[in-house]
């Protein structure tokens, strides 16, 4: 019977072969148990359960594709950069699995085109995209085990996307770096946050950035740390000769 069912393999619906072949394209691989990736793609709002009542969602392989990202960007690093310290190799991986950096792999992918949810996709966050690709990786881990993942891995992040001399130069954050600078060069700074509707009566934040008591720049935003982060970029801008001449 075992023999049968590998020549003949068991039939799936029009809808499972769908997306088994969805699956197999993106990820280069035909997956054996498709359920690990129904679960990458099911949104909590679905309140779906297993066997034993434990809710089913993307979020729990979120958190195992994370590990595995970073457990294998950091191998990496620590092989291709012997000189870098604790410090500088934390600094890189960063860099590597920054939600930016996830969010245009998801983006890539289409990933939320396959999200089952009773929430509208145009309600979704910005991370969605970055969420997805992190529980897609998981998925990949519980179906094919460690070395599968970190080969996918390997090709469809490290070989792409993993260059250490432009990503030495890479920016994470603009907000910690100009706070970075404000306490090394002992000056005060102030993010100034207040909500900013406008005449449209979109709910924006606005945030005026202030160092030594005067004002470098503005900023809008959705949020309050989107719109924080805009201000340190321009302010960044705008003093990045005199930051670059304290180094």
């Amino acid at each position: 019977m075992r023999i049968f069912n590998k020549i003949f393999p068991k039939s799936r619906s029009l809808e499972d072969g769908i997306f088994f072949d969805a699956i197999t394209k993106m990820i280069g691989f035909k997956p054996v148990n498709l359920d690990c990736y129904r679960t990458a793609f099911t949104h909590r709002s679905i309140n779906k359960m297993d066997i034993n009542g434990n809710p089913i969602s993307y979020e729990r392989l979120e958190f195992l594709g994370d590990a595995m990202l970073s457990s294998v960007i950091a191998a990496h690093l620590f092989k291709e950069v012997p000189t870098g310290d604790e410090g500088y190799l934390t600094k890189m991986r960063s860099k590597i699995v920054s939600r930016e950096h996830l969010n245009e792999l998801g983006r890539d992918l289409n990933l939320i085109q396959h999200v089952e949810s009773k929430v509208s996709s145009q309600h979704f966050g910005e991370n969605i995209h970055g969420n997805l690709y992190e529980a897609l990786v998981g998925a990949i881990y519980l179906d094919q085990g460690y070395l599968v993942c970190e080969k996918f891995i390997q090709k469809k992040v490290i070989t792409p996307y993993v260059d250490i001399a432009r990503l030495e130069g890479k920016v994470i954050s603009y907000k910690s770096l100009i706070i970075e600078w404000c306490q090394k060069e002992k000056k005060a700074f102030n993010f100034d946050v207040f909500e900013d509707n406008g005449i449209t009566g979109e709910r924006l934040f606005g945030v005026k950035l202030s160092i030594d008591e005067k004002i470098i720049s503005k900023a809008r935003a959705g949020s309050k740390k989107k719109a924080e982060e805009k201000a340190a970029q321009r302010a960044y801008f705008a003093l990045q000769e005199k930051m670059s001449d304290n180094k």
